[in-house]
């Protein structure tokens, strides 16, 4: 081990913190680039983090997805539990479970590799990525109509992949075994062990320059100036009591109007998240882990607060959270969570409207507080090989106090892209007819909300089976300040001899032949503010831009604002 330096100053630790924020940063390329799924190297769904040798999260890189904070706590809780002193140099561990090894669901398969320096554990290099299936009753991994944690794939507890640099191939085998498509699973695979190794090697050279002493001594001022930066913005939060409530559209197995109910009591630099009242859990796969909702939690308060804070352990032990075992918010064994990501989305909503009372002026209005998932499979004709393509769409973000709000992004706690056409149709036996804006989606406001999208999907020379998962196709997301609800998402099956069929929320095994096609409409989001305050100018350009029909002009604007940017 080297000598160790002085304390470092302000100036060093950000050197330094930097340092390892670009280790997590290029671990997390290294992944997307050498992936073999078109959900990681093209739409992102992965993360990279360095822990400290207690499992606290140190490090999460820049395009890292904040769903993902929670597992990485989960897996480290669950890592150190199970093998505390036993962990090897040249070990990776790998698992996924929700209920037994810390995941938030089963295709996010993680993975940790202790990092060493003379025989004393340092940190570990871990990652994520989201497998676009993982086994399970159905393609994808991800349908609706899932009842329980054993139709939702292969469960995974943390176990050695490799064991002191040895790959363990009966183990390795029996993971690709219960999986679709296990070539393509095998390089998803291969990519996270390299991101794991490549961040092992990057810390060790860190270390090297700066001393093993400084650099874990730094791993607890970056998590201490984390907690310290966020306590300073609560503080500036009027103490009080705030409420709201919010419900998920359905579970799939016919349970509807589901409630999510928030109380935050907030006083000093302390703030409490208490869900009582909240549904208790349900038979459909929209639950979620507790790990899943403190992470959901710690993202509403980042963005409304801090959005410049880093993601590590120092947020994670701010909020004090009451969600009790067994309800939707904290679900137990055997519960299905395959869908988790809508549910995490609508925590977020309640998040900030109970806090738009507390800091009017601050928060936006509701997003598309959707995850919406289109998943197609079948038999590739050209290859006579199976395929799966998953993707989780994105849609409209609430308008601001400032300002429209984004069409078409990923809003909340996910942070991956969306699915270039082109990649889909040279990936998969599938055409895209049609990709664009839903019309009249963003709501009207002073600030209109962001419009959702739509996709057209047909399979090619066969047929194919098509999942989903939506939320917000019911319960529109809400404005605020006077601002009118964005637009609801659908799914359609149109084509053939049929006449078009709104689908279920949440689909599963729809057969669909060459001659139809899939429509996938995402939720639009909320308006900020009285219509009547709209600048005519911006009338004009929603006009224009044919985001919006002239009857919702009219209906929303009033025909006296719409006459005179008409003429425009």
């Amino acid at each position: 081990m080297t000598e160790s330096k002085p304390a470092l100053d302000p100036i060093g630790l950000e050197i330094l913190s930097n340092a390892l924020r670009s280790i997590t940063d290029e671990s997390f390329v290294a992944l997307m680039k050498s992936a073999y799924s078109t959900n990681i190297k093209e739409r992102h769904d992965h993360s990279t983090a360095i822990t400290d040798p207690a499992g606290r999260l140190v490090v999460q890189a820049e395009e890292s997805l904040p769903i993902h904070i929670a597992s990485m706590m989960g897996l480290m809780d669950s890592l150190l539990g199970k093998f505390g002193g036993e962990v090897r140099e040249g070990d990776i561990f790998v698992a996924n479970d929700p209920h037994v090894a810390g995941g938030t669901h089963l295709p996010d398969i993680n993975m940790a590799m202790p990092v060493f320096v003379d025989g004393e554990l340092i940190a570990f290099a871990c990652n994520i990525a989201h497998h676009a299936d993982v086994g399970g009753m159905a393609p994808g991994s991800m349908a609706g109509g899932m009842s329980e944690i054993y139709q939702e794939g292969l469960r995974i507890p943390v176990v050695r992949l490799f064991r002191e640099g040895v790959l363990q191939q009966d183990l390795f085998d029996l993971l690709l075994l219960n999986v679709r498509v296990p070539e393509e699973r095998r390089g998803d695979y291969y990519a996270q062990i390299a991101a794991c190794q490549l961040g092992r090697r990057r810390l060790l050279e860190v270390i090297e320059s700066w001393s093993a002493t400084t650099v874990t001594a730094a791993f607890d001022e970056i998590i201490e100036r984390t907690k310290a930066r966020m306590r300073a913005a609560i503080a500036g939060i009027p103490d009080g009591t705030y409420r709201f409530e919010d419900v998920m559209d359905d579970d799939g197995l016919g349970n509807t109007m589901i409630p999510i109910r928030l109380e935050v009591t907030k006083k000093g630099d302390a703030i409490r998240f208490d869900f009582t009242g909240t549904a208790s859990q349900v038979p459909g796969n929209i639950n979620v882990t507790m790990n899943a909702t403190i992470a959901s939690v710690c993202y509403g308060l980042k963005a409304l607060l801090d959005p410049d804070v880093p993601n590590n352990e120092g947020m994670l032990d701010i909020p004090d959270i009451v969600a009790a075992k067994g309800t939707l918010l904290n679900a137990a064994f055997p519960a299905p969570v395959a869908a988790r990501a809508n549910t995490c989305q609508r925590i977020i909503d309640v998040v900030l409207g109970a806090l738009a009372e507390a800091m009017p002026g601050r928060v936006v209005a509701a997003g598309n507080g959707a995850n919406t998932t289109a998943v197609f499979a079948g038999t590739d004709p050209r290859t006579g090989r199976g395929y799966v393509y998953l993707e989780t769409l994105g849609g409209g973000m609430g308008a601001r106090p400032t300002g429209d709000g984004k069409d078409g992004v990923q809003v909340g706690i996910t942070n991956t892209s969306n699915l270039p056409v082109e990649a889909i149709e040279m990936e998969y036996p599938l055409r895209v007819e049609e990709y664009s804006l839903v019309a009249d989606s963003g709501g009207a406001g002073k600030y209109r909300g962001g419009g959702g999208l739509r996709r057209v999907v047909s399979p090619v020379g066969h047929d194919c089976l098509f999942n989903g998962a939506g939320e917000r196709f019911s319960n529109r997301p809400w404005g605020l300040e006077g601002g009118r609800p964005g637009g609801s998402g659908q799914f359609i099956l149109e084509g053939g001899a049929m006449a078009p069929r709104r689908l279920d929320d949440k689909p599963s095994g729809v057969m669909v032949t060459p001659d139809q096609h899939i429509v996938v409409e995402t939720p639009g989001a909320g308006g900020w503010g009285d219509p009547k305050e709209r600048d005519r100018e911006a009338l004009a350009e929603d006009r224009q831009s044919g985001k919006f029909s002239d009857a919702y002009l009219h209906e929303y604007y009033g025909d006296e604002l719409m006459g005179d940017s008409a003429d425009d």
